[in-house]
C-alpha cells in the first residue's frame, strides 16, 4: 500500500507541470493559436519564479513572477499572430529559442556561473500539494468554463468560426490574445512548480522537452482539459515509472525516454483522426 500510494504522489509531481502545460495549450489552441511555444513559458516561468525569491526570499513573489513572465512571453506570440498574422509555428519557435537563450544568459549574469542558479526559498511539499491540487482543480473548473459559460462559448467560437464572432458585434483577435495570456500564465504556473515545487532551484534546459509532451496530451485528450488533464497524468505515470523500475535491470535511459516514445506516438499515430479546432492556427483578418 506505501509503495502504491508513494508511486500515486511521484506521478502526480510529474505530471503537474504537464498538466498546466497541456491546459495552456487547450486554451490556446480552443481559441485558435497554435501555441508550440509551451516549452518556452515554462522556461521562462521557471526561470523568474527562482529569480524572484532570490531576489526577495518570497517563494510566493516567485509564483507570481513565473506566472507574469509566461504570460509575457505568451502575449508577443499573441501580437504576431493577430497584430501581424505570423505564421504561428514560427512564431512559437522562435519564441523557444528566444525562452533558452535568454534564460541561459540571465542565470550567468543574475548568478554569476553559468547553467544552474543556487538553492533559493522553495514552496516545499506542502506548496507543491497545493500546485498539485491546483493543476487538477483548474482542469475540472476550464472544462465547465468552456462548456457552460458564454466566455467559453466565445474563445470556443474564435478557435472554430472567429468570423461568426465578429458578426456578433465581438473582436476575435482581442479574445485570442487574451487566451493566449491565459494560457501562457498557466504555463508559467507549471514552470513555477519545476523550479520551486519540484525543486529549489533553476538550471538550464530543466524543462526536458514538457512543452512538447504537453502538445501531445492536447492532442491526445481531444482538445478538453479534462481529458488532456488524464493524459498528462498518465505521461507523469510514465515519468514515475522510470523510479520504480531502476532497480529491476531495464536500462534506465530506455525508461527516461518513455514518455516521449508515448508523445511521439500521440503526435503519429492519433494527430490524423483527431480533429483539432477548424480554426487552429489560422490567422484572422478582419477585412
Amino acid at each position: 500500500m506505501g509503495d502504491a500510494a508513494g508511486f500515486l504522489q511521484l506521478t502526480l509531481v510529474k505530471a503537474a507541470p504537464l498538466i498546466f502545460a497541456a491546459l495552456a495549450g487547450v486554451v490556446c489552441e480552443r481559441a485558435g493559436i497554435l501555441n508550440i511555444a509551451l516549452e518556452g513559458g515554462l522556461t521562462v516561468g521557471a526561470f523568474a519564479a527562482v529569480a524572484m525569491s532570490y531576489a526577495t526570499g518570497s517563494p510566493l513573489a516567485g509564483v507570481a513572477a513565473g506566472i507574469l513572465a509566461g504570460a509575457m512571453l505568451a502575449g508577443l506570440l499573441g501580437i504576431a499572430a493577430t497584430r501581424f498574422n505570423v505564421d504561428q509555428i514560427v512564431a512559437g519557435t522562435g519564441l523557444n529559442l528566444l525562452a533558452a537563450g535568454g534564460t541561459a544568459f540571465g542565470v550567468a549574469v543574475i548568478f554569476g556561473a553559468p547553467g544552474a542558479s543556487p538553492e533559493v526559498h522553495a514552496l516545499g511539499p506542502r506548496g507543491e500539494a497545493i500546485l498539485i491540487a491546483v493543476a487538477l482543480a483548474l482542469a475540472a473548473v476550464l472544462q465547465l468554463g468552456l462548456d457552460r459559460t458564454p466566455w467559453g462559448l466565445r474563445l470556443r467560437a474564435c478557435g472554430e468560426n472567429p468570423r461568426a464572432v465578429l458578426s456578433a458585434g465581438l473582436d476575435p483577435r482581442r479574445i485570442r490574445i487574451v487566451a493566449t495570456l491565459m494560457g501562457g500564465g498557466l504555463a508559467g504556473l507549471g514552470g513555477v512548480f519545476l523550479s520551486l515545487g519540484e525543486l529549489d532551484l533553476y538550471s538550464d534546459g530543466m524543462t526536458a522537452g514538457r512543452g512538447f509532451i504537453a502538445l501531445a496530451a492536447v492532442i491526445f485528450g481531444r482538445w478538453t482539459p479534462l481529458s488532456a488533464c488524464g493524459t498528462a497524468v498518465a505521461f507523469g505515470a510514465l515519468s514515475a515509472l522510470q523510479f520504480v523500475l531502476q532497480r529491476s535491470g531495464v536500462p534506465s535511459e530506455l525508461m527516461q525516454a518513455l514518455p516521449y516514445v508515448a508523445a511521439l506516438a500521440a503526435l503519429t499515430g492519433i494527430a490524423g483522426r483527431a480533429r483539432a479546432p477548424a480554426a487552429d492556427g489560422v490567422p484572422f483578418d478582419a477585412g
